[in-house]
């Protein structure tokens, strides 16, 4: 039995391959700025739903039919700082002007879940886990975003890359500051499991 990940992160795969939880990918082509919403919790889920239901049609035209076994699991995750939303940096000088605010304060990092069973039913969950950055220097700023990391990324960091040596705390789920949160899917599995 096979999870189909509806996404093109990385990361996200690696989070699953670590947590053994089989899987394959299929990305959504989903045009992420065509949605809207001022409001972070609810346009991370709608993004998360749209990408889910995107899969779900490319396999509905696949011939054969060839259905993941666990259903389709979409994300998408966004950084709310001071009531702004900051989805991945347009560019270097978008990254650098974000570190600058961002430093030595506190953001709250959202993923909304979508997940689409075999048997027809729908998941939705939005998952917040708060995020305190260093005191971090212009020069630290500049040498990061350099990198290139930043440049990938919701927020412009990568807790479990180089930009786990610029936060200085998290409060609530760390896979879900990676791309997902693992307690979350892991009590969806645990639900559809019971329910066969």
């Amino acid at each position: 039995m096979e999870l189909l990940l509806a996404s093109a992160s990385p990361s996200r795969r690696r989070l699953l391959e670590q947590a053994a939880i089989p899987h394959r990918v299929q990305v959504s082509g989903v045009d992420e700025d065509a949605i809207q919403n001022p409001n972070p919790l609810q346009l991370v889920q709608e993004l998360a739903a749209a990408k889910a239901k995107a899969v779900q049609q490319i396999l509905l035209n696949e011939k054969p039919l060839n259905p993941p076994g666990l259903g389709i699991l979409a994300c998408d995750s966004l950084f709310e700082f001071k009531g702004e939303i900051f989805g991945k940096p347009k560019d270097a000088a978008d990254a650098i002007q974000r570190w600058r605010c961002m430093a030595n304060h506190w953001g709250m990092l959202h993923t909304g879940h979508c997940w689409l069973t075999n048997g027809g039913g729908e998941h939705r969950a939005i998952v917040s886990t708060k995020v305190q950055f260093a005191a971090v220097t212009e020069a630290e700023i500049i040498a990061y975003v350099a990198t290139g990391e930043p440049l990938q990324c919701a927020g412009c960091f990568a807790v479990e890359g180089r930009g786990g040596l610029m936060i200085e705390r998290i409060e609530g789920c760390i896979s879900n500051v990676i791309g997902l949160s693992l307690p979350l899917l892991r009590s969806w599995l645990n639900l559809e499991s019971n329910h066969q």
